[in-house]
C-alpha cells in the first residue's frame, strides 16, 4: 500500500507539471504573452491541494520528496543541452560587463539585506541568484548546490516572481517613453527580467510597438545571461566545499580541491557536459527545442513535488521578509541597468 501512495504521488505531480507546462500556451493565446511560468503555475496548484487535504501521510511524501530532487535534477541537465558557450561570443557578449557587475550586485544586496532582515542565508541566496541569471531555472540548480529546504525554494520563487511580472509588463512602453533605442531596450530587458519566458514576451510586445518582428535583441542578451548559470553555479559549489572544510564537514586534512571533489553535485557536471555538446552541434535545432520542452515538464513537475509541503500560513507568515528581498534586489538590478543604458548609450548604440 506504501508504495502505491509514493508511485500515486510520482504520478499525481507528473500529470500536475504536464498540464501546468501546457497552461503556457493558453496564457500566450488568451493573454498573448505566458503570464505564469509552468514551474509557478505547478507550485501553486500543488500547494492548493495540500492545504485543501486534511494531511498527507509519509508514504505520499516519500513520492513526491523523490520528484522534487530527482525531477530538479534531470531538468537541469536537460536545460545545459538547450546552452551554448557560443552564445557568449554571438551578439550579446556586448552586454557581459553588465551582466557580470549585476550579478555581483544581486548576490551582494540579497545577502547583505536578507541578513539585516532575518531572511535565510540559502535564501537570500536564491533569491540573488534568480534575479541575476534566469528566475525559477537559477533558483532550482542553487537549491540542489546549497541544500535549501523547499520552504526556502518556494519562498525564493515567490520572491522573483511578482516582480519579473512587473517587468515583463512595463518595460516594452518605459523603454519608447524614455527615448531608449532598439538595443538599450536589448539591454534593460535582457539584463533585468528574470525568466527567459518573461523576456521572450516583453520582447514580443516591444516588437510590436516598434512594428519590427525582426528584433531579438533582447533574447541574444538573455542567452548569455543564462549561459553564465553554469560558472555561477560551479562557484556555489567551490564556496560550499569551503564552508564545509571551514565547519568540520570535511577531513581536517582534505584540500579545497578534495571536498570539491567529493561534494560537486554530478547533474552540475552533466549540465554542463550537455552546454558542451550542444555548444558543437550534437543537438539539432529540434533536437535542442525538444530538451527545453522536458526540461520545463521536469522542473514543474518538481515544483509540484515541493508545493506539496508548503502550507499557506507558512508563506504569509514567513514568506513576506523574502518577498520584500526579492523586490529590494529586483529594484537595485533594474536601476543598474537603466543606469548603465542611459550613461552607456554610445556604446550599446
Amino acid at each position: 500500500m506504501g508504495s502505491k501512495k509514493k508511485y500515486g504521488a510520482i504520478l499525481l505531480c507528473l500529470v500536475i507539471g504536464f498540464l501546468a507546462t501546457k497552461s503556457t500556451d493558453l496564457q500566450s493565446s488568451v493573454f498573448g504573452r505566458v503570464v505564469m511560468g509552468g514551474p509557478m503555475v505547478a507550485l501553486l496548484v500543488s500547494m492548493i491541494i495540500c492545504n485543501i487535504i486534511p494531511s498527507v501521510d509519509k508514504d505520499f511524501k516519500e513520492g513526491t520528496t523523490y520528484c522534487s530532487k530527482q525531477f530538479l535534477n534531470w531538468g537541469i541537465i536537460m536545460t545545459g543541452g538547450t546552452l551554448s558557450f557560443a552564445d557568449i561570443m554571438g551578439t550579446g557578449v556586448r552586454a557581459l560587463p553588465l551582466i557580470l557587475f549585476n550579478i555581483c550586485l544581486s548576490f551582494a544586496v540579497a545577502m547583505l539585506v536578507g541578513r539585516k532582515i532575518g531572511v535565510t542565508k540559502n535564501t537570500s541566496v536564491l533569491v540573488g541568484g534568480g534575479t541575476c541569471i534566469c528566475g525559477g531555472t537559477a533558483i532550482a540548480t542553487l537549491s540542489r548546490i546549497i541544500k535549501a529546504t523547499d520552504a526556502e525554494i518556494a519562498f525564493g520563487m515567490a520572491a522573483i516572481f511578482l516582480f519579473d511580472t512587473i517587468s515583463a509588463f512595463s518595460y516594452p512602453y518605459i523603454a519608447p517613453a524614455i527615448g531608449f533605442t532598439e538595443n538599450q531596450f536589448a539591454f534593460v530587458a535582457g539584463t533585468a527580467i528574470n525568466d527567459t519566458s518573461s523576456v521572450a514576451g516583453a520582447q514580443a510586445t516591444y516588437q510590436a510597438m516598434i512594428a519590427n518582428p525582426e528584433f531579438s535583441g533582447a533574447l541574444n542578451v538573455k542567452l548569455v545571461r543564462t549561459t553564465m548559470l553554469i560558472f555561477v553555479a560551479i562557484v556555489w559549489t567551490v564556496l560550499m566545499a569551503k564552508d564545509a572544510k571551514k565547519n568540520g564537514e570535511a577531513g581536517s586534512n582534505d584540500s579545497i580541491l578534495a571536498v570539491v571533489k567529493k561534494t560537486f553535485p554530478m547533474f552540475i557536471l552533466w549540465f554542463v557536459v550537455m552546454a558542451g555538446l550542444n555548444t558543437y552541434g550534437v543537438f539539432s535545432e529540434v533536437g535542442s527545442d525538444l530538451l527545453k520542452v522536458v526540461s520545463k515538464f521536469l522542473f514543474a513537475s518538481a515544483l509540484a513535488g515541493v508545493g506539496f509541503k508548503i502550507k499557506f500560513k507558512d508563506v504569509f507568515s514567513k514568506g513576506l521578509k523574502p518577498i520584500a528581498l526579492g523586490g529590494i534586489t529586483w529594484a537595485c538590478v533594474a536601476a543598474s541597468s537603466y543606469i548603465f543604458a542611459f550613461l552607456f548609450a554610445g556604446y550599446i548604440g
